[in-house]
């Protein structure tokens, strides 16, 4: 019977997921084709369009020369002029660099300064401070995560993810090529709307395809 009733609240909470993602209005999308004119990078110099057989994407290419407030990820493009509060953020990511432990990316949402921010870690190998979704509050990145899995089964392939936010109740879900079955879980109120991002905490790679749902608000409200 336990697993019944356990089987049956799973089935609600992606029904709730795919429900929010149907409801919330389309308020940005972008396919780098005419450039990446909206998006603020913390070190330009590291970021460029790059041209390939399916179109252009958004290379993080080299190392920042970024040295953020706190410790948290140094290379990030942020989208301009759009601030929600509940969302659905849809981005294809393709890792540029050589296997090891520490592969990763990161996505970023909630960002209000760069001294308060949420970001997912996308790490090949799980442990405090990779594969987690973190705050960064005026302090160095804390995890918040409630789930996460063993690693990131990082290659050289495009990759598709998901973050869902909803504010009320402060849960997010995060998920890699499986659009049923969260990698990660996260529950936070601290932060009730921001912008969102595309990085790296120090690595290189690819983004594409960015289509973003939700409700836009103004900052500080």
């Amino acid at each position: 019977m336990r697993h019944v009733v356990l089987f049956a609240l799973l089935a609600l909470s992606l029904l709730a997921t795919r429900v929010q993602a149907a409801e919330l209005p389309l308020v940005f999308s972008e396919n780098f084709e005419k450039g990446a004119e909206r998006w603020k990078p913390t070190d330009p110099k590291s970021w460029a369009i790059t041209k390939t057989p399916e179109g252009q994407v958004y290379s993080l290419t080299k190392d920042s020369d970024y040295k953020p407030v706190h410790r948290s990820p140094v290379n990030i493009a942020l989208l301009e002029d759009v601030t929600v509060s509940d969302f659905v953020l849809d981005v294809k990511l393709q890792s540029t660099v050589k296997d090891y432990d520490h592969r990763s990316l990161v996505l970023v949402f909630g960002y209000q300064d760069p001294s308060h921010f949420y970001y997912v870690h996308f790490g090949k190998k799980t442990d405090d401070h990779a594969n987690q979704v973190f705050i960064v509050n005026d302090a160095p990145r804390v995890k918040i995560s409630t789930k996460t899995t063993p690693g990131t089964p990082w290659d050289d392939a495009w990759h598709k993810v998901r973050i869902t936010r909803d504010v009320e109740s402060g849960k997010t879900a995060v998920y890699f090529d499986d659009m049923n079955e969260p990698v990660m879980t996260a529950e936070d109120k601290t932060f009730a709307w921001g912008r969102i991002g595309i990085g790296a905490f120090d690595d290189l790679g690819n983004f594409d395809d960015v289509e973003l749902r939700g409700t836009i608000v103004e900052p500080g409200k």
